[in-house]
């Protein structure tokens, strides 16, 4: 497994541009499953999870080849395809979960297994489930797989019981080739889910309520082909927004929609970064003391889950004592333990998290548990004094694009080290570490 040095503590200084996002191309990626026409998507992050999704595609009969930088062409490949998504193509990633419903919704049946992905805690697919089954699916769970059968969806009022984003977007994608009309309650808002109703609508589904609340879905007999460019990742460009913070830098990230980062850049402003909007992109800087403020993570428009780590690396460097909040997911604190080795305070009780600050950081040998998380190493090392080796950086290769090379070019001394090498102080694979 490959691993990052670091050496700190570097200013991250210079510009970035974001790339598209990851959570916003996957469901984008799964549409296509719903029409027979070509599909071309712009601005498609290279990570390991569209590889991931991209095979199980293939799996499923649906081709895809990359029409140049960051562009991706998709049609069905003609041959007779399965309708199933097994184990072994999607044990690495949640995100799989959403071919269940263009699947269900154009072929008539789909069998997928339960999705993996980072462990970050509970994340059920009831809600899928519940939604599929109000849209007159006929649901079985067996042997770890979710299999649905419906000759044909119909319309439904159907309320989520929690703002779920995958399940949003697996109702939605099923529901507009449904009979009659849908209307979801409680939907998630994130810019991902209207990203893809915004390319659903291309397609030719009849939407109504983009980005809010309550989605009201018109179903039509087909969708066709389709142009779309997926948005900016707003999780990556607020990491190297936070790095820049973190580490007394300056960084413009260029080419995003600031409002879709609303709550952390006013966050950020709080704690004493300056902040500003530059010609389509957001610039954060630091020279002074950071301030301790608290955070806790809720649905968009709140604090994104998916930076909470990332901001409590900040955190560890502030004036004071801060709270962290953690509302969406019950086990998110693993990097916790992870920074504490590089000299960070940290007290965890339950959905809590107080950082005392400011704790001088040092390098150490660390080990990614999550995506989020190996980012928030990543940054805690760049503020730290010496060496810092991150270890499990496949998690990191999920979500963001060439990240030691962004680094590099905003002066972060970031090298990734092939898996043969073992870093200084590291269990090596199957010698019984601990952690």
């Amino acid at each position: 497994m490959d691993r990052f040095r670091i050496e700190g503590p570097t200013p991250l200084r210079g510009t970035v541009r974001a790339s598209g996002a990851k959570n916003a191309a996957l469901p984008a990626l799964a549409a296509t499953l719903l029409t027979d026409e070509e599909v071309r998507l712009r601005r498609v992050p290279r990570v390991r999870d569209i590889a991931t999704l991209r095979r199980l595609l293939a799996h499923l009969g649906q081709g895809s080849i990359e029409g140049g930088a960051e562009r991706l062409h998709l049609a069905p490949a003609g041959a007779a395809s399965p309708d199933d998504a097994p184990y072994e193509l999607v044990k690495t990633m949640r995100a799989s979960v959403l071919v269940l419903g263009p699947l269900l919704a154009r072929r008539g049946h789909a069998r997928v297994s339960l999705p993996g992905g980072c462990a970050i805690g509970v994340r059920p697919i009831d809600q899928h489930v519940a939604g599929l089954e109000a849209l007159g699916a006929r649901v079985a769970l067996d042997h770890g797989y979710v299999d649905v059968t419906a000759p044909r969806l119909s319309g439904c009022r159907f309320r989520f019981a929690t703002v779920t984003v995958t399940g949003t977007e697996n109702l939605l994608m099923a529901a507009v080739l449904a009979d009659g009309t849908t209307v979801l309650e409680n939907c998630a808002r994130e810019p991902e889910v209207s990203d893809l109703a915004r390319l659903l609508v291309a397609m030719g589904a009849e939407i109504e309520g983009i980005g809010e609340a309550t989605l009201i879905v018109h179903g039509v007999e087909a969708l066709h082909g389709a142009e779309h460019a997926v948005i900016a990742d707003r999780i990556e460009a607020g990491t190297y927004l936070l790095g820049a913070a973190l580490t007394g830098g300056d960084v413009l990230v260029e080419d995003l929609r600031p409002e879709d980062l609303g709550a952390l850049l006013e966050l950020l402003a709080e704690t004493g970064a300056e902040v500003s909007l530059e010609g389509g992109g957001v610039r954060a800087r630091r020279a002074g003391a950071l301030r301790s403020r608290d955070a806790e993570t809720a649905p968009f428009p709140g604090f994104p889950t998916d930076l909470q780590a990332q901001y409590m690396a900040l955190m560890t460097q502030a004036e004071g004592v801060s709270t962290i909040c953690e509302t969406v997911f019950e086990n998110r604190f693993q990097h916790a333990a992870e920074l504490a080795r590089m000299g960070a305070e940290i007290r965890l009780d339950g959905r809590f998290a107080r950082v005392h600050g400011p704790r001088r950081l040092s390098g150490a040998t660390v080990m990614a548990t999550d995506l989020r998380a190996s980012a928030s190493l990543v940054l805690a090392a760049l503020a730290a004094e010496g060496t810092t080796w991150v270890e499990r950086i496949y998690h990191l290769d999920r979500g963001y694009e060439r990240m030691e090379e962004k680094l590099r070019a905003l002066g972060g001394r970031v090298e990734r080290v092939a898996g043969e090498e073992t870093s200084p102080g590291a269990t090596a694979p199957g010698e019984g570490g601990t952690r």
